[in-house]
C-alpha cells in the first residue's frame, strides 16, 4: 500500500499513527512523494502530485492506494493522468471528500470498484474500536459488508432496492456534472454526503442532480454526515435533511438519512461500483454489499 495526497499537504508526521495500524493489518506501507511537500495549500506543485500518483497506478507491486486527505486539488491533475495499467490490473483506492473526483470518475468511464473510507490525516486511525478503521481493513481485504443505520420515521421513505452504488460527496458530484466524470446513476443506490455547506446551496446542488436526471430511475438513496451545515441570517427554513426530501418526493425508490459515512468520525466504508441491497424502515436501513 501507498499513501500519497493529490489534493491537500500534509506531513509524514501527521500520517505516523496510521502506519502503526496499517502494518498491523499486514500490510506493507509506503510514503508517496507527495508527502511532505508544500506548495501553499497544496501537497506540492501538481505536477508532482500527479506523477506521484501515476507511478502508484502504474507500479504493480502497490496493490492499493490511500489518499492521505481531502481539501481541494484532485481535479486539477485528473486530465492528465493516464489509467491504462489500472484498467487491466486495478487495485484499491481508498479514499472520501475530495476523492469523489477519482471515485466518480472511475466509475464514469471504467465501472472499476473503489472504497469510500477513512483517510489517516483526517480522521486518524489511532482510535481503539474504530468501526471507521475496522470497516476500511474489511473492505481492503474482501470480507462481507453490513450496516445497519437507525432510522426517525418521518425522514425516511420504506421500501427495498438492489444495484450498484454510486456516489460521494454532493459538492464534488455537482462539479462535474456534464464532463466525462459524471456517474451514471440509473439503476443504481446512489450515495451523498457533504461538510459544512449552505443551505440554500444544499438547495441549488440537489436541484441540479435532480435535473441532470440523477434521481430519475435511481433504485436506493442513501445520505451520509450532512455535517456542520451553514445558514444566512435570514434562515433558508429547511433543514438539509427536509431539503433532499422536498426534491425527491416524486420518486419511489427507498430513502435513508444519517448513514454512518462521509465527514463523521463514524465513517464506515463502501464499496463503490459493487452490488449492494438497500432496505429501508421506519425504525432502520440496512445496506449489505454482496
Amino acid at each position: 500500500m501507498i499513501i500519497l495526497s493529490t489534493a491537500r499537504k500534509v506531513s509524514e508526521a501527521d500520517l505516523s499513527p496510521s502506519i502503526g495500524v496499517l502494518e498491523s493489518w499486514g500490510l506493507k506501507v509506503k510514503m508517496g512523494s507527495s508527502i511532505g511537500p508544500e506548495d501553499h495549500q497544496f501537497a506540492g506543485p501538481d505536477a508532482l502530485r500527479r506523477e506521484d500518483f501515476q507511478r502508484s497506478l502504474d507500479n504493480p507491486e502497490i496493490k492499493a492506494v490511500l489518499f492521505a486527505r481531502g481539501g481541494y486539488g484532485s481535479v486539477r491533475v485528473l486530465d492528465a493522468l493516464d489509467w491504462t495499467h489500472f484498467q487491466k490490473s486495478p487495485k484499491w483506492l481508498a479514499g472520501f471528500s475530495d476523492v469523489t473526483i477519482f471515485h466518480s470518475h472511475i466509475q464514469a468511464q471504467f465501472g472499476i470498484p473503489t472504497l469510500h473510507g477513512v483517510m489517516p490525516s483526517i480522521f486518524r486511525f489511532d482510535e481503539k474500536g474504530s468501526l471507521a478503521q475496522e470497516t476500511l481493513r474489511k473492505a481492503l481485504f474482501g470480507e462481507p459488508l453490513e450496516y445497519q443505520s437507525p432510522q426517525q420515521g418521518e425522514l425516511v421513505r420504506i421500501g427495498n432496492g438492489e444495484g450498484i452504488v454510486v456516489g460521494g460527496n454532493i459538492s464534488i458530484l455537482y462539479s462535474l456534472l456534464g464532463s466525462v466524470s459524471d456517474i451514471h446513476t440509473d439503476g443504481k443506490i446512489l450515495f451523498l454526503e457533504d461538510l459544512d455547506e449552505y443551505l440554500y446551496h444544499v438547495d441549488r446542488m440537489i436541484i441540479s442532480l435532480k435535473r441532470a436526471g440523477k434521481f430519475k430511475n435511481l433504485k436506493g438513496l442513501v445520505i451520509g454526515g450532512l455535517t456542520d451545515m451553514n445558514d444566512n441570517d435570514v434562515p433558508f427554513g429547511k433543514t438539509s435533511e427536509e431539503i433532499v426530501m422536498e426534491h425527491v418526493a416524486e420518486y419511489s425508490f427507498p430513502v435513508c438519512f444519517n448513514f454512518p459515512a462521509g465527514h463523521l468520525r463514524d465513517n464506515r466504508a463502501l464499496r463503490l461500483g459493487t452490488e449492494a441491497s438497500l432496505s429501508v424502515t421506519t425504525k432502520e436501513a440496512v445496506l449489505k454489499f454482496k
